[in-house]
């Protein structure tokens, strides 16, 4: 355990507080326990940190653990726990907690036999309290943390912040909210940097080798978080990259399940239940039309790749501009709001709203007979009516 605590000390030193994301502000950091999942590299640790750095100090209170340490392939979380707890811990922050087995188990007895305990930990996307064992999901309030929207990009590229937005409050006052906007800065020279790189926080170490370290991330999701979560045999980890890979080359894809199947070898629910994973962790977005939910019976009307980051990375000289305004629009709504497949456009938001996504000669023909329908434009700075700039729906979260 003192090692634990000295590689502790270690990264509460390193970090930096002078970028904190906005999404710290919607937690509420006084519940005992607290759960953060999202996809590798959008930031769970350095968000820890970050918090226990602003409010403790390196001392015996307060420990943070990961437990992809080789510590915990021969010690038990709850024992360190007890530990801790005994010698006046106050706050245990447990990173990486999908990749410890019983997890869930000890986690509630933890919280049970430690009532001054306060508890934060990070885990996969895949993780699903609701699925764990000993019923933790009422002991814990989950949150899920996303990438970095557009507006927090430019807060990190530039200082300058800025306030999210409110769907209705966009689309009601779209121009003025533009205007103010671009006043102060242009937008629109940071939009394509933000498509190939700008999701995933860790861009800021180094924007060159961004890519290498994204493809890194794909390849442990792949090999290590999905098989682990789902219990798939080494074996079968082919069949989930030789899906990935089919679904890249064509995004916005249709899927024709039968064809689909014949195509990547693998059975038919079997398939389907790993494009569910596929997108639980975060690597896919499922559209639905609005009728249908997501689960093992329906298939999807679209699939795109989860975030423009990836098309970047998976499309390699296949990059079609309409399927990445398209892939940028859906990732930045799906955080905060229901995101469908429209039956005369693109995409229908929250059951009111249609929308149409294209480049600055996209006309409003196709839905001018649909009610709250809005076309959204690239590269323009300012719309006029209902046409809409397309990198304001990065300023949503």
């Amino acid at each position: 355990m003192e090692r634990i605590t000295e590689k502790f000390y270690e990264k509460y030193a390193a970090t930096q507080t002078q970028t904190i994301r906005d999404f710290t502000h919607t937690i509420d950091w006084s519940n005992r326990f607290i759960g953060i999942k999202g996809s590798r590299g959008v930031g769970k640790t350095t968000l820890i940190l970050q918090y226990i750095k602003q409010n403790y100090k390196p001392n015996h209170t307060v420990l943070y653990i990961t437990l992809d340490n080789l510590y915990f392939s021969e010690n038990k979380l709850y024992h360190l726990a007890d530990e801790f707890y005994k010698k006046g811990g106050l706050l245990l922050a447990i990173d990486e907690v999908h990749r410890y087995k019983d997890w869930a188990i000890e986690l509630k007895n933890i919280y049970d036999d430690m009532p001054n305990l306060k508890v934060i930990f990070t885990g996969s996307s895949l993780l699903h309290l609701q699925q764990a064992k000993a019923d933790l999901s009422r002991r814990t309030v989950m949150y899920d943390m996303p990438g970095l929207s557009f507006r927090e990009f430019i807060y990190f590229q530039t200082n300058q912040k800025f306030e999210s937005i409110d769907l209705s409050t966009l689309l009601e006052n779209h121009i003025e909210i533009a205007v103010s906007i671009t006043s102060k800065i242009k937008p629109l020279a940071y939009f394509q940097d933000y498509l190939n790189y700008g999701y995933y926080p860790f861009y800021t170490e180094n924007t060159a080798s961004f890519h290498q370290k994204l493809s890194e991330v794909i390849l442990t999701v792949l090999e290590v978080d999905i098989p682990q979560f789902a219990s798939i045999p080494p074996s079968n980890i082919i069949y989930l990259k030789r899906l990935l890979k089919i679904i890249s080359a064509s995004v916005p894809f249709k899927p024709n399940i039968n064809s689909l199947s014949e195509r990547t070898g693998i059975s038919i629910n079997t398939l389907k239940s790993y494009l569910i994973l596929l997108a639980d962790a975060q690597l896919l977005q499922l559209l639905y039309v609005p009728e249908k939910g997501i689960n093992s019976l329906n298939k999807p009307e679209k699939i795109y790749l989860n975030n423009p980051n990836l098309m970047h990375n998976q499309a390699e000289n296949n990059l079609n501009i309409g399927n990445l305004r398209e892939t940028f629009f859906i990732n930045q709504l799906q955080t905060k709001y229901t995101v469908n497949a429209s039956p005369s456009a693109d995409f229908l938001i929250n059951d009111q709203y249609t929308f149409e996504i294209g480049g600055e000669s996209k006309t409003a023909k196709q839905i001018k007979n649909t009610s709250d329908s809005f076309v959204v434009k690239d590269n323009i700075e300012i719309g006029s009516g209902k046409n809409i700039p397309l990198w304001m729906f990065g300023f949503l979260y």
